[in-house]
């Protein structure tokens, strides 16, 4: 058996050159410190979005994305399809745990601040696939045609048209018209599985060749020290390894719920019913959507969650723009505001979250 594989390998090596990238991926070394593993929830994300394209192409076979089929389909996968049921669990709790490795992996990069001189684009390339997650995880969401999809992406929706000059335009772009219909629901089924597909691909091929040439950042303090301070490990096999490692523990607890606590589907969608109570977005949302209740209706005649919704949008530019703003990080200077403001955008953010689930 090893003559074989040895065999293949020479025969594959011969029309590859497999030992040139085997070399060059042992020159890769990877820093070894106390906070070094938050280095594998990069790869993580990316294991997760893998999964999601998987189990999406699956999912394609036997979704319809028409407002008269839709629901009907995905019915079908969970009731009358081979393992369907199963497949759906994995597509919803991966995008799930998709966003939330995603949230850990930015606070983490930004907390070592490793998008300092010269990984600036790293870290923007690394925002805009952020930012697309979430828009992955809204134009996903009323893809069942369900109840609670609807009306939240309505809700959604609506608060996108109270941004000052487009949001009128792209309340109308995300709907297809005036109002949530099949139209929408076409419209965000294109988006979510071609358009964000393919850009997200791009944007990551352009972020990992980014990470390959510049390589993993190292913690400010030890780029100061001299190199007899340093450890590092070869990124291959050594980090990969651990690396795979973490995805086949990842693929444990993923493969736990979905199959103990799968997705459900709810009722189909009914344009002329009422809205059910206590409706509310998923959780990545959630933060956003709690806040924008606590600001009064108006403030100084304008109203209350146009603030709101542009002060999230101010903080979400600031936070992309971070590398070029924070110039004591630049400079390998300590810059112990950011950390207090991260430190309060990860607090507020938990505490928010959790206002707006048991509200």
């Amino acid at each position: 058996m090893k003559n074989f594989w040895n065999s293949l390998y020479s025969w594959i090596d011969k029309r590859l050159q497999l030992d040139d990238l085997v070399k060059f991926m042992g020159k890769k070394y990877v820093p070894v410190h106390r906070y070094s593993v938050w280095y594998y929830f990069g790869g993580v994300s990316l294991f997760f979005f893998i999964i999601q394209v998987v189990t999406g192409i699956l999912l394609l076979f036997y979704y319809k994305g028409s407002a008269d089929l839709a629901f009907e389909s995905v019915q079908f996968i969970m009731s009358k399809v081979q393992f369907g049921w199963l497949v759906r669990s994995i597509h919803a709790w991966s995008a799930n745990l998709f966003i939330l490795s995603a949230f850990i992996h930015m606070f983490s990069v930004y907390f070592e601040k490793a998008y300092r001189k010269p990984r600036e684009m790293t870290w923007i390339s690394g925002m805009l696939m952020f930012f697309m997650a979430l828009g992955f995880g809204f134009s996903g969401y009323l893809l069942p045609w369900n109840e609670l999809s609807f009306f939240a992406t309505k809700v959604g929706s609506d608060i996108a048209g109270q941004i000052p000059l487009v949001g009128e335009p792209l309340k109308v772009f995300i709907r297809g018209g005036d109002d949530v219909t099949g139209a929408t629901l076409s419209r965000l089924f294109g988006i979510h599985v071609a358009l964000l597909p393919g850009i997200f691909t791009i944007i990551l091929g352009i972020h990992l060749i980014l990470i390959q040439r510049q390589g993993i950042s190292e913690p400010m303090h030890l780029e100061k020290n001299g190199l007899e301070e340093k450890k590092t490990m070869p990124f291959f096999p050594n980090f990969m390894l651990r690396d795979l490692l973490l995805w086949l523990l990842v693929l444990n607890v993923l493969a736990v719920l979905a199959v103990f606590f799968p997705a459900e589907l709810g009722h189909k969608a009914d344009p002329f019913s009422a809205a059910p109570a206590g409706i509310k977005p998923e959780w990545y949302f959630l933060f956003m959507f709690q806040s924008l209740k606590y600001f009064p209706p108006y403030i100084l005649s304008v109203e209350g969650e146009l603030i709101g919704i542009l002060l999230f949008g101010a903080a979400a530019v600031l936070w992309l723009l971070v590398p070029f703003w924070d110039r004591k990080s630049s400079r390998g200077e300590r810059n112990r505001f950011i950390n207090y403001l991260g430190l309060f955008a990860v607090i507020f953010i938990i505490i928010l979250t959790i206002l707006g689930w048991i509200s």
